[in-house]
């Protein structure tokens, strides 16, 4: 699949910005600035979730990931990756993700997280009584709220980018050890292809 529209041209300023952060302008935005208005309320809501600090940042990269492999959006797992080592998380296990079910190496509250994020994302919502429950009790009622919201925003960007024709832009090809793919085994619930990954 390619890019399903042309690239808009981005303001300088927020290119260089874009290049200086990462080495690339950045293709979601590119596609997305054709209509500036959703761009900028896009970028400005993301730049705010950055500002959330209620849960523990690597389960939220954990979380994003999750969504990412289970929508079947390349460019979010390729970007998760590299941020997950740009923040010193733990890459042993962010690159694990895809494969969460079948990995050994998430703790219970890890692995709660990661069912979590994929239970909110299959149509219809899969969340469970007894799933919410441990995680609040767990978390805290505001890193649970921080965690909803969070995965509902990743679920939005995951969609608008996979509609969008968006794709890896190897991100994570800077990163010491590769992501791993996604199989068959993990279960593609939420319709994700098997192994979907951002290379």
């Amino acid at each position: 699949m390619a890019l399903r529209l042309p690239k808009a041209q981005l303001p300088a300023e927020l290119s260089e910005n874009m290049i200086k952060g990462f080495g690339a302008t950045l293709e979601p935005v590119e596609a997305i600035w054709h209509n500036p208005a959703v761009a900028t309320a896009n970028l400005d809501f993301s730049r705010r979730i950055t500002e959330w600090d209620a849960l523990d940042e690597g389960l939220k990269s954990f979380a994003h990931m999750a969504v990412a492999a289970q929508v079947g959006c390349g460019w979010c797992l390729d970007v998760g990756y590299f941020h997950a080592q740009n923040q010193g998380l733990d890459l042993a296990k962010a690159r694990q993700v895809p494969n969460w079910r079948a990995a050994e190496v998430f703790t219970p509250l890890e692995r709660e997280v990661l069912e979590y994020a994929e239970a909110m994302t299959v149509t219809p919502p899969a969340v469970t009584d007894e799933l919410y429950d441990s995680l609040l009790d767990q978390l805290g009622a505001a890193a649970m709220v921080e965690l909803t919201a969070y995965v509902a925003f990743v679920n939005m960007a995951t969609r608008n980018n996979t509609a969008n024709g968006v794709r890896s832009q190897g991100f994570s090809d800077s990163c010491d050890i590769p992501l791993a793919r996604r199989t068959a085994a993990t279960g593609n619930a939420g319709g994700a292809p098997a192994g979907a990954s951002p290379a």
